[in-house]
């Protein structure tokens, strides 16, 4: 058995292109794939789980697979009939489950050969397993080759990752969180998420220098990623940190610094409404694994009396790298994406009543392709033109995608008055004058959604340095039991704030400046898709998110009260030390950011624009979980009902708290708080 990871470090910069080189390598057999190889591809199998889909998906198109000889990808609990006469490779986690069913393969027979590449290291007992399973059906020689890739991890930009989808309830910010987890649930989360981590590390091929605050989930997880990179290290021989895969590519010349920052360090930036147009796709659509899910109207049709209404169309769009639109406006405020758009439906028009003139011109309106191309005398434009069709195609494509994405954006945007809540939480989170009274926009039946208003109201909590009084909380809480809010999320809030020491939010978090003309009034010319009328356009000011500045304390070496505490770990030392003095003192080039416990594409984002400005220096964006404010919001809405059980059997104890993991019941009283637990949980 093999590392297949270690050896495709070193030929590529990005963490995308890593990943996808070393998924490329194991659809070859685990030999290099070669770009311009003239030789047909042999022929294969793919069988995965469901977290092998989510690795590749993300990556390799179904086009890209067939040019690697990929016939077939199928999952591997599916119904498969046997196709004896072509190699199967595997991609899977090392399950108890999963292994059954290669065994099971093997005994039927299903493929000439067997190429079995696992997620993450597959232990030794499971190793045997598949040997016993081999050896019972014959089929020893039929088992090529076994690869543990150490590629458990999900590759959604070149500078962002996430852990996992499937199950990701068991890293999610609740698990961590729950007052009432045990040693042991919380060992297993932890192991899962540097389990995760690793395997990054060996497919980025460098050891990382680790910061991280004291008395988090986070620390807990530097403590174990630093132990296991220390033990790989150690074991020479076998180390996936090798001469050969270290100092390549992007991380060349100084080892990158690995922030790790616990989510309830911020809890109000993945509650914010915001106004880029990645972060609002995330937030308003069903948007996941770089995939967008419409649901299209079908139309104001005339249907008979009685009849069934029709069912709405639903459509998927890839925003993959391919897409240069999306490449330059992800970042975008919403508004300059409407502008952009609708300058590259004129732009194609324009294109394309050239191709129409000239059709005119020489005579062939109304002709087919064919006879356009096959004219020789005085055709160089027209054949010029035909030529770019194809390219003018596809990006008629790309047009209506965003036309389609930006216009179901925009829906909810003029339905929630989503820019009035972002340019009031903006104005909440930095500190300045309100123009509106908060209860004037909970008690407004026009503005939003109940859970816009319990949004706004929750980041107000969280971002006022001192609390409203019970008089004033009591008269919120009516207003927004009268909107149809669901009032379990502050109770949590209200815990956290209590039993934490960022009792107040970060001084500044950002700021917005309205502008009443510009680039409003061009969107809204009459030929424009987008009607923007109503919709104010509030242009973005850059101000680090308290994420950020944490980075940039650490990665420039900045002495700041915030971090000064953080705890430092080097692997590569012989002695681990409990330090919170950096050895290094020269500011880093890379640095990875990992928050444990959740993250969003708003702190992704306020990444990306905090490095354009630091020229040579690279940011990579890494999460447990991916999640919007709905998700979130679903998290901590059942966590507080643990509290009003746990309050009754800590009321005796009075000793100050620094972690929420540190509310743990009373033995006696631990079954009564789960069975309490299973009967709330229900939705």
């Amino acid at each position: 058995m093999a590392s297949a990871a270690a050896a495709t470090a070193a030929a590529a910069a990005s963490i995308r292109e890593r990943q996808t080189v070393a998924l490329k390598r194991m659809l070859n057999f685990n030999v290099p794939h070669i770009k311009n190889s003239t030789g047909e591809p042999v022929w294969k199998v793919l069988i995965y789980d469901r977290f092998g889909q989510d690795i590749i998906s993300p990556l390799l198109s179904v086009k890209e697979l067939r040019d690697m000889g990929i016939t077939l990808h199928l999952l591997l609990h599916s119904d498969r009939d046997p196709i004896p006469d072509v190699p199967a490779v595997y991609f899977v986690m090392p399950t108890e489950e999963n292994i059954d069913r290669m065994c099971q393969d093997l005994r039927n027979q299903l493929y000439e050969s067997y190429y079995l590449n696992f997620i993450s290291a597959i232990s030794r007992s499971k190793l045997e397993d598949i040997a016993n399973a081999a050896l019972a059906a014959s089929a020893v020689t039929q088992v090529a080759k076994v690869f543990d890739q150490y590629l458990n991890f999900i590759t959604l930009e070149d500078d962002m990752f996430v852990l996992c989808n499937q199950n990701k309830e068991l890293v999610s910010y609740r698990a961590i969180n729950r007052p009432d987890i045990t040693d042991t649930e919380m060992e297993t989360v932890m192991d899962t998420i540097v389990d995760s981590l690793f395997c990054f590390f060996v497919t980025l091929g460098a050891v990382p220098i680790i910061r991280c605050s004291r008395g988090t989930a986070a620390e807990m997880v530097a403590v174990k990623l630093d132990k296991k990179l220390r033990e790989n290290l150690r074991d020479a021989r076998n180390s996936l940190f090798t001469g050969d895969t270290l100092g390549a590519g992007q991380f060349s010349f100084q080892r990158p610094l690995l922030v790790l920052v616990d989510r309830n360090i911020d809890l109000a930036t993945p509650l914010h409404h915001t106004w880029t147009y990645q972060a609002l796709v995330h937030d308003v659509l069903d948007f996941h694994l770089n995939r967008v899910n419409l649901e299209e109207s079908s139309g104001v049709e005339n249907s008979p009396a009685g009849a069934r209404p029709k069912r709405k169309n639903k459509k998927s769009y890839d925003l993959t790298p391919v897409d240069k639109f999306w490449q330059k406006h992800k970042g975008s405020p919403f508004p300059e994406v409407a502008e952009s758009v609708q300058q590259e439906l004129e732009s194609y028009r324009a294109q394309e009543d050239e191709v129409k003139r000239l059709k005119s011109i020489m005579g062939l309106e109304g002709e087919d392709e064919g006879a356009i191309s096959m004219l020789s005398d005085n055709t160089a434009k027209l054949t010029s033109a035909v030529s770019s069709l194809p390219e003018l195609l596809e990006k008629k494509r790309l047009i209506d995608l965003h036309t389609n994405v930006a216009t179901a954006v925009l829906e909810h945007i003029k339905a929630r008055k989503l820019d009035v809540y972002f340019e009031y939480e903006e104005k909440i989170m930095s500190k300045t004058t309100l123009d509106k009274s908060l209860l004037d926009i909970i008690s407004d039946p026009d503005a939003g959604t109940p859970e816009d208003k319990m949004r706004l109201f929750l980041i107000y909590y969280i971002s006022t340095q001192q609390a409203p009084s019970e008089a004033d909380l009591e008269q919120y809480k009516k207003a927004l039991t009268d909107a149809g809010c669901n009032l379990n999320p502050l109770q949590y809030i209200k815990q956290w704030k209590a039993f934490t020491k960022m009792a107040s939010a970060p001084a500044s978090y950002g700021s917005t400046t309205t502008k009443p003309m510009g680039l409003l009034s061009r969107v809204m010319n009459t030929g424009s898709q987008f009607v923007m009328e109503g919709v104010k356009n509030l242009v973005l000011k850059q101000q680090n998110l308290p994420v950020t500045r944490i980075l940039d304390n650490l990665m420039e070496m900045k002495s700041n009260p915030e971090t000064d505490d953080y705890r430092y770990f080097d692997p590569k030392m012989l002695r681990g030390n409990d330090s919170s003095v950096p050895r290094n003192k020269n500011p880093f080039q890379e640095a990875i950011v990992f928050v444990v416990g959740g993250g969003n594409y708003i702190e992704y984002q306020n990444l990306v624009d905090y490095i354009k400005g630091k020229q040579g220096k690279h940011i990579l964006y890494g999460c447990s979980e991916l999640f919007n404010a709905t998700q979130f919001i679903k998290q901590v809405k059942y966590i507080p009902l643990l509290f009003v059980a746990i309050g009754i059997f800590q009321k005796r104890e009075r000793k100050p708290l620094t972690h929420l993991n540190q509310l743990q019941p009373e033995p006696s009283s631990y079954t009564k708080i789960r069975c309490r637990h299973g009967r709330l949980r229900k939705p």
